[in-house]
């Protein structure tokens, strides 16, 4: 039989998540082997394009080729190199058997010498050895150098969700780290199930790298990752990363507890009045309820505990009523803006007295360093098991990051006051707005408690900061804030001028001791 009448498979393979290389690595191998089969004269029956690992057995090309040679369709192979055909004992052997029966006659590779013979079959099989052993070899050299990754707090793997590769590190998603923050703050209110989770999230935008929509066992798997922390979860074991977390340790905690409760939304699906569940009755002390009639949302009194002689009020009514007791436990613009501009003159001359609380927590998180130190030493001599090491290791890292994350809040402590004051006053510029909204409600019980309607009227009770602006005397009182709104520009000349000696003097007493 001469070559003319030889059938022949031409088999490729290249593994590699890179598309483009793949093209370009198949076509090359194609262009030589068609030029080996031309030049030998060989009938090429089909050709086999396999884009998969051989590390293992079950490609499916591979074996449809196999299933084909067994049939007799061909007697020979056509690859770049034996490594392209095995790189697993399986396949190699099972090639080598082919051989042995007489399914394969002959294989011919333009980078390697093949001949049917005991010398050539022992050839083969050492090339089959051979690309075992390099697989083998990088797959260790791989877990290695991942090792050495994350014991140096680096993520050795593509990115997870909400992070993007830069620079040989994982660096937060801008567009999708803000989304990942809000899944975790929302499924920590206990007001959402999984399904739930990924229904709003997925219509946000919340989408996997490849563009497809995540599944329910996707935001489970997300929401127990404590990479988002700045830990890494790898093998089994907690290591430190070095990568900015997009999450805090006591956030990913509080969603940990919900998980264990196994949470159940609590929203019923009502609909979205302004002042739904806002007020109570003034006369009997039941909720306030909305409804529309004719086109106007109308205010009532639920009526469920006693007889009530309380009637429907239109929402409009009470928004004015509103506003209008806003401005009585509010400050003048003018005169938020000048205390803002003193607060950060004072923020700026403030200098932090204390940094014992600081040393100590340094001198506890050192501590936890050498105890996870003696920890790993341990484990090497065999004093601990691994599950051992890794659970009081996991415990330890948990500790100090925790730690870790008081210490930064520690840091900021001498501008907390300071925030709370500028909160504070930048509350009254934004309560100004005439416009009543969701955001305006949510500053509204911030302002006061116990919030009324009775005889079509809003009463509440002001809080804080806010009644000291009534009842204190900082600023001659109710009728001294009355004087004010009613002539600010005359009446202010005098009166500031004594509120600015009150601060100079105490430039600290009043504001900043606002409740927290």
């Amino acid at each position: 039989m001469n070559n003319q009448t030889k059938k022949f498979f031409i088999y490729t393979r290249k593994s590699t998540d890179d598309k483009d290389r793949q093209v370009r690595s198949i076509a090359d191998q194609l262009s030589e082997l068609k030029e080996l089969a031309l030049k030998e004269q060989l009938d090429v029956v089909d050709v086999f394009v396999e884009k998969q690992t051989a590390k293992i057995p079950g490609r499916p090309v591979f074996n449809e080729m196999i299933e084909r040679m067994e049939k007799g369709e061909a007697t020979g192979i056509l690859a770049w190199h034996p490594d392209r055909l095995a790189r697993n004992s399986v396949d190699g052997g099972k090639i080598i058997y082919l051989v042995d029966t007489g399914v394969i006659s002959e294989m011919k590779f333009p980078t390697f010498w093949f001949d049917p013979t005991p010398q050539g079959k022992f050839m083969l099989s050492i090339a089959f050895s051979q690309s075992k052993y390099y697989v083998d070899n990088l797959s260790e050299n791989i877990k290695r150098g991942h090792r050495n990754k994350v014991k140096e707090g680096i993520w050795p793997q593509m990115s997870p969700l909400g992070y993007v590769n830069k620079n040989k590190r994982i660096v937060p998603d801008p567009e999708l780290a803000p989304l990942i923050r809000k899944t975790f703050e929302a499924y920590s209110t206990g007001n959402f199930t999984l399904r739930e989770l990924r229904d709003k999230f997925n219509g946000l935008g919340l989408k996997r790298k490849s563009g497809k929509e995540l599944a329910v066992s996707n935001y489970q798997k997300l929401l127990k990752n404590p990479i988002y922390t700045g830990l890494m979860l790898y093998n089994g074991e907690i290591f430190e990363g070095k990568h900015e977390p997009i999450i805090s340790k006591k956030l990913f905690d509080s969603v940990q507890e919900v998980m264990m409760r196994k949470s159940k939304p609590k929203s019923r699906g009502l609909k979205p009045f302004l002042y739904r569940g806002f007020f109570r009755c003034g006369e009997c002390g039941c909720f306030i309820t909305t409804e529309t009639q004719k086109g106007h949302n109308y205010l009532r009194c639920t009526k469920r505990k006693n007889p009530c002689s309380q009637k429907y009020t239109r929402e409009e009514i009470i928004t004015s009523e509103i506003n209008k007791e806003i401005k009585k436990v509010s400050l003048p613009d003018d005169w938020a803006k000048w205390m803002i501009a003193e607060n950060a003159k004072d923020r700026q001359s403030e200098i932090q007295s204390s940094t014992l609380f600081a040393d100590n927590t340094k001198a506890e998180i050192s501590l936890l360093d050498s105890k996870i130190e003696k920890l790993m030493n341990a484990y090497l001599e065999s004093a601990l098991s691994l599950e051992e090491y890794r659970g009081a290791k996991s415990t330890l890292v948990n500790q100090k990051q925790l730690l870790k994350e008081k210490l930064s809040a520690f840091e900021q402590k001498a501008n907390n006051r300071f925030e709370l004051t500028e909160k504070f006053l930048k509350y009254n510029v934004e309560l100004a707005n005439e416009e009543v909204n969701g955001e305006k409600i949510r500053l509204l019980q911030k302002v006061g408690s116990n919030f009324q309607i009775k005889d079509r009227t809003v009463f509440f009770e002001p809080r804080g900061a806010w009644k000291n602006l009534l009842d204190s005397g900082i600023f001659g009182g109710n009728a001294f804030v009355s004087r004010l709104r009613r002539d600010p520009i005359s009446a202010s000349n005098s009166d500031f001028e004594f509120w600015r000696r009150r601060w100079d003097l105490n430039p600290r007493g009043s504001l900043t001791s606002l409740p927290r």
